[in-house]
């Protein structure tokens, strides 16, 4: 029986690395590309204000956003405070309505614990915050909690 010779040493073979950066590059092309950064536009313009304590809300998923401030486009919805919400501007008789929409996307265990998430301008005048509030309560949304910047520095 004739015997095969070997034509390599184990600690000779390498693989070829000089492809590796271009894959590289080529990924993070692509994740850059395809990657969505905000879904909705804003259409009010709203400054949030300063908090004295801030707690971290824990499950984003239950998290619904309803901003109220002054609109970008004075021309289209006038200078009054407006509502926003799911990136369109709402009436205020809508709210209950946005909420029943926002809890029909949840199972039926997390209904009740839909998190009502306020951003409103620091601006704007109270009245319209109290009216979004009522019919919050209509629409049985009891876990309301408003959006601030970070806490204060002493």
């Amino acid at each position: 029986m004739a015997k095969f010779k070997k034509s390599y040493q184990l600690g000779e073979i390498e693989i070829p690395t000089s492809a590796l950066p271009d894959i590289i590059f080529m990924l993070l092309f692509f994740f850059m590309v395809t990657t969505v950064l905000k879904e909705k536009e804003d259409k009010v313009k709203y400054l949030i204000p300063d908090a004295e304590q801030i707690k971290k809300i824990e499950k984003k998923s239950l998290v619904t956003e309803v901003i109220i401030g002054y609109p970008k486009q004075s021309v289209t919805f006038g200078s009054e405070a407006v509502i926003q919400a799911n990136g369109r501007i709402i009436q205020l008789s809508e709210v209950p309505q946005f909420i029943e929409e926002s809890k029909s996307k949840l199972s039926e265990f997390e209904k009740d614990q839909l998190i009502v998430l306020l951003k409103v301008d620091k601006d704007v005048e109270m009245g319209i915050v109290t009216d979004v509030q009522q019919e919050l309560r209509k629409a049985n949304a009891r876990k309301v909690v408003y959006a601030s910047l970070t806490e204060l520095k002493k």
